[in-house]
């Protein structure tokens, strides 16, 4: 009785592992993209934070610029109320009272007060 034989070249390999196909990018697409994309992000830090600094420097620069306005405008309004605290005295007693005794010039204080006293 004639044996049966393998095929000419052989049987072909068994397959024992699972044949799943692989889906979307390799890893290295994905490393690339994504130090592409922080790439760009670290870029536009840089930029935002130079740009946060010119304008610290240019609000800086307003400050010490409006500050002499600001400095006049109180000025004015100190010796508006000087006078008109004069006045008033001047109304009330009659004659011009030094409260101090110097001819020295006391940067008055002004302190506001509530209309009426509540207790």
């Amino acid at each position: 009785m004639p044996q049966d034989m393998p095929p000419v070249g052989g049987y072909s390999p068994v397959q024992y592992k699972r044949n799943i196909p692989a889906r979307g990018f390799r890893p290295v697409h994905y490393l690339i993209g994504m130090h592409l994309v922080m790439a760009f992000g670290y870029y536009k830090l840089f930029y935002a934070v130079r740009e946060q600094h010119e304008l610290a420097r240019e609000k800086l620069w307003g400050r010490l610029h409006i500050l002499p306005l600001l400095q006049a405008e109180e000025d004015r309004d100190q010796a508006r109320r000087y006078y008109a605290d004069k006045a008033r005295e001047k109304e009330l007693f009659g004659t011009d009272n030094k409260v101090y005794h110097s001819d020295r010039f006391v940067r008055p204080t002004f302190m506001y007060t509530p209309s009426k006293v509540t207790q």
